[in-house]
């Protein structure tokens, strides 16, 4: 099992430490390979997605990631931003559908930013499409105004487009998934305004056909966004585009106490996947030692079970997680009256005690 390891910047070199160090205690044979990426890697070799790097993550089952960027690359012309190399990684190894689970970990419903009463026993999944809309769509760029209502003036323009095919393999990843859960998809969308949007409503309605066990409805993406603070628990199964998702779930991510516990996976249609934490680089604690590698383990776990084939090291994590948030151990974004507080490689630890 071939793992390309991928830390990136600020943070991500110490919350993969720790995943790295989860992975190594596990009675399991990986063969890890470590490269540089964004940040970093326009610092050593001047872009942020190597040739060498995108070799390794070629070749490898899996990519563990842990989060690119800096402020001080904002002033770098776009394609060499930390950011593009994550673009660069989902467009050439095909990964198409991002996995985010909103999970309340009881442990936690008192870190949540809504009532107890809401968030409690809260188990969602997001998948978004991951390689059309907004993010990808041609032509893109800025010019001066041919019409519109200021002829002549300085202006951007980003294309939102998707095709009939992508619509319908990221559907099915959503009804197979939910499936193995409560067989219930909500199709997330903003049909009564975009072209866009009505072929996605319109090719998901024909989908769900093919699975008459499980409930399909549809839901404008600002009355999504008001249900999840409103009603999260509604939610089993949420389907959406790339921009919808990326917003949705890092709202969801709130619910559960803290985005510094939520994992991903992306995946392409042969389950090799990118696994990375829901959070990004975080350059303002780098460096600190107080960085929580909760999401990044977790991740760990997410592809021992979807690319790896590997079950029951994927619960042995997930467990000892729990574990470790019922003794109460909190890193600070966590960490509330009554519980411990922790630093980054202080919560590894205990992670590989409850290992076992």
């Amino acid at each position: 099992m071939k793992i390309a390891v991928l830390p990136g910047d600020g943070i991500g070199t110490e919350i993969v430490e720790q995943a790295v160090r989860v992975l190594n205690a596990l009675d399991l044979k990986f063969e890890l390979e470590t490269a540089l990426v964004g940040g970093a890697a326009y610092d050593a070799h001047g872009h942020p997605l190597p040739e060498a790097t995108l070799k390794l993550a070629k070749e490898a089952d899996a990519v563990l990631f842990g989060a690119v960027g800096d402020w001080k690359y904002d002033t770098l012309d776009r394609p060499l931003r930390p950011e593009q190399a994550i673009l660069g990684l989902r467009k050439n190894l095909g990964l198409f559908a991002n996995f985010r689970p909103a999970i309340c970990y009881e442990q936690l419903v008192g870190a949540s930013s809504l009532k107890p009463e809401l968030v409690a026993g809260l188990d969602i999944l997001i998948i978004r499409e991951l390689t059309g809309d907004i993010y990808f769509g041609q032509p893109r760029g800025r010019r001066v105004s041919p019409d519109g209502h200021f002829p002549g003036a300085e202006e951007a323009f980003d294309t939102m487009r998707y095709s009939r095919p992508e619509i319908e393999r990221i559907a099915r990843v959503a009804f197979e998934a939910a499936r193995k859960r409560s067989k219930r998809v909500t199709s997330v969308d903003k049909a009564n305004v975009l072209e866009t949007f009505q072929l996605w409503k319109d090719v998901v309605t024909e989908i769900g056909k093919e699975y008459p066990d499980v409930a399909l409805d549809h839901m404008y993406v600002d009355n999504a966004a008001m249900q999840l603070v409103k009603a999260p628990k509604k939610f089993d199964v949420v389907v959406t585009g790339n921009m919808f998702g990326d917003i949705l779930s890092d709202a969801a991510a709130m619910l559960t106490g803290s985005i510094g516990m939520l994992p991903s996976a992306s995946l392409n249609s042969s389950n090799q996947g990118l696994y990375e934490p829901s959070h990004g680089s975080a350059p303002d604690i780098a460096g600190k030692g107080v960085a929580n590698p909760l999401a990044t383990i977790l991740s760990a776990a997410m592809m021992l079970r979807f690319s790896l084939n590997q079950p029951a090291a994927a619960d042995r994590i997930e467990a000892a997680v729990q574990k470790v948030l019922a003794q109460g151990l909190r890193t600070p974004d966590i960490h509330s009256q009554g519980t411990t507080k922790v630093g980054t490689r202080e919560m590894g630890d205990a992670v590989l005690k409850a290992l076992g």
